[in-house]
């Protein structure tokens, strides 16, 4: 399965953007891209540039390769309504983005992990793929074996230290090791620091 291994603090400065709650402190610290001759760029970047730019921090931020990336952009604009907003529901739909969101891993890089080793049960089957889409009705439950593990014996604490809220379209019960899809994620309880529009207009041209 691939999957972006590069420094994810350095992709983060890249592109202006907190993709691990880890990389907050050391963007604080250090301004601008990474790279020996960074400092000299100047200029105002092209608009070909600031689509790319956003393209790439989205696709970072849900741990997504390229490929996988354009054939979403290419489901989601052949849906109904706005090709932004599907892709970002489509994204919000991953399993580990639901994993992710409903606290029981601090990023998105953590919560994938924990799919990966088969932490999870989806409607009464063992699951360890990231990508698997949600639908209203799915359960997601941790394994039993796992429930004995020293993660989720401090879930609690994991819980605690996540910046998620309550959403709209999931309830999730970390007592229970449990998550609820009650619907489909909205716009708002994306990421709010995203122009899909720039999306839409890279992969328009």
């Amino acid at each position: 399965m691939a999957r972006d291994t590069s420094p994810i603090v350095k992709q983060s400065r890249r592109e202006g953007y907190a993709l691990h709650p880890k990389a907050h402190k050391v963007m604080a610290r250090k301004s601008g891209i990474p790279g020996q001759h960074a400092h000299g760029r100047r200029g105002k970047p092209s608009l070909y540039l600031t689509q790319l730019r956003e393209k790439q921090k989205v696709r970072r931020a849900y741990g997504l390769m390229e490929k996988q990336f354009a054939r979403l952009m290419q489901e989601a604009s052949r849906k109904e309504g706005l090709a932004g907003e599907n892709l970002l529901q489509l994204l919000e739909r991953r399993l580990d983005n639901a994993v992710y969101r409903a606290g029981f891993a601090t990023s998105r890089r953590a919560a994938r992990q924990l799919v990966t080793h088969g932490h999870f049960m989806l409607n009464g089957r063992r699951v360890d793929i990231p990508s698997i889409r949600l639908k209203a009705g799915d359960e997601i439950v941790v394994r039993p074996k796992s429930t004995k593990s020293g993660y989720f014996a401090q879930i609690d604490d994991v819980v605690k230290n996540s910046s998620q809220g309550p959403l709209s379209w999931m309830k999730s019960d970390a007592k229970k090791l449990t998550i609820s899809i009650t619907g489909n994620p909205k716009r708002e309880e994306a990421e709010a620091e995203i122009n899909e529009q720039l999306i839409v207009e890279y992969y328009s041209r």
